[in-house]
């Protein structure tokens, strides 16, 4: 990882930088993949499976067969704590449930908003090189309890043809109603225009790289809505001098492992931290399994070592990141100075890998800087906000006036007529 020491903020931009691929290339190759997919269906969809994930299908459909065979398949261990965090994450989503008010504006004049789920949604989940079962029930659970009808879920299959058992099961627990064997842009493509197999939904969830990213904001184009542009993941800690480097270096590697292009930074006050979590990250490394994505991910990563917490915040908020490590004296304190982030984890004992699975937060984060203006995956994002108002006679009388001097000065003389109408104008 490389060390910088207290940068100028006028290099903060250069600093923080993340990777990122030619992106006109990328674009073309995903508007390609979705026009096929558009074209023609099931048919282009096996044929990139062939061509992508290795795999010869004759359909993308996962059946109930398969759903049963890998409840059998895992261990009581790990379908128990696929249950734990099932159970944390729908309890910090039912608080969330909107209560509409009624309000009234004006006599006779009231307004109101009710919540209405989106009908039929579809979820992405990333195979690739980790089965990220985790995120099934980051995006179905709430889905469930927003009340949405019918919920997709599109995962890659591995080589073997068969999507992984804890996937498959945590979509059981979670109540998907019906599994894909599909990744990447076209999985993407397949859930915004429907093919054969895969029906047609209004709104896209779930993270994937950069492609995955792209493909999503183009079809979000062509009247398919999405949660968020979701690309590599990202993590930065913001230490003092009382962090424990061992468990900074693990956070930092914890993230570096999810892919070759996620980021992982540290900003602290101190330097002699940043060269311990140097040493330690050198030393925890080569203990990883994915050590060789970890090791191409530390190659975007970065030790800042700042002046004082007041930079090492600025800094922070200017790189907005994914998720956020507060590891210090006073991480409350702290907390209370970070106004772009997607999900903040505060004191030596909150490991981002606590929000990834079961504390009951939602692991679908803003990546990327989004973090400045998009908030996380949460049960508003399932559902969608309809007004209503009602007007008595009494109410249009006390407006009316206001309505028909607005529109006037509009020159919309057709909105003005609407109301004098009703309030017996005889001069309409």
């Amino acid at each position: 990882m490389e060390l910088i020491t207290y940068p100028n903020p006028s290099q903060w931009a250069e600093v923080v930088k993340r990777p990122v691929k030619n992106q006109a290339d990328l674009t073309e190759t995903v508007c390609d993949i979705l026009r096929h997919i558009r074209e023609e269906g099931d048919r282009a969809l096996l044929a990139y499976e062939e061509r992508f994930d290795k795999v010869k299908l004759t359909t993308p459909v996962v059946n109930q067969e398969e759903v049963d065979e890998a409840e059998g398949l895992l261990g009581d261990e790990l379908k128990a704590a696929i249950r734990l965090a099932a159970k944390n994450i729908a309890s910090f989503h039912e608080a969330q449930r909107f209560e509409g008010k009624k309000v009234e504006t004006q006599p006779g004049v009231t307004c109101w908003q009710k919540a209405v789920p989106i009908e039929q949604v579809g979820l992405y989940v990333p195979g690739g090189t980790a089965p990220l079962f985790s995120t099934v029930l980051m995006l179905a659970i709430p889905a469930r309890i927003a009340g949405c009808r019918r919920v997709v879920l599109c995962t890659p299959p591995g080589r073997d043809g068969k999507v992984h058992p804890a996937t498959l099961y945590a979509a059981r627990v979670a109540g998907v109603d019906s599994i894909f064997k599909a990744g990447g842009v076209q999985a993407i493509g397949a859930m915004a225009y429907g093919t054969e197999s895969i029906p047609h939904v209004y709104k896209i969830f779930g993270p994937g790289n950069q492609y995955v990213t792209a493909a999503k904001q183009q079809v979000s184009l062509h009247g398919v809505a999405i949660d968020l542009p979701a690309g590599p993941s990202e993590v930065e800690v913001l230490a003092d001098d009382s962090a424990n480097p061992v468990f900074v270096a693990a956070d930092l590697l914890s993230q570096a492992e999810h892919g070759t292009d996620s980021q992982a930074l540290l900003i602290t006050t101190s330097f002699a931290l940043a060269e311990q979590v140097k040493e330690e990250v050198e030393r925890q490394l080569p203990l990883l399994p994915r050590r060789d994505i970890a090791a191409c991910s530390l190659e975007n990563s970065k030790l800042i070592v700042v002046r004082d917490a007041q930079q090492a915040l600025a800094l922070t908020n200017e790189y907005a990141p994914e998720h956020l490590i507060i590891e210090a004296r006073e991480p409350h304190a702290l907390a209370e100075g970070v106004i772009n982030a997607g999900s903040v984890f505060l004191g030596h004992y909150a490991p981002e890998s606590a929000g990834d699975y079961a504390s009951g937060t939602n692991h679908t984060l803003p990546t990327n800087g989004y973090a400045k203006a998009y908030s996380g995956v949460c049960l508003d994002s399932f559902v969608r906000k309809i007004t209503f108002q009602e007007l008595t006679s009494v109410g249009l009388q006390n407006i009316g006036p206001a309505i028909e001097c607005m529109a006037r000065a509009e020159g919309l003389d057709g909105h003005r007529r609407a109301v004098s109408l009703r309030l017996g104008r005889a001069d309409v």
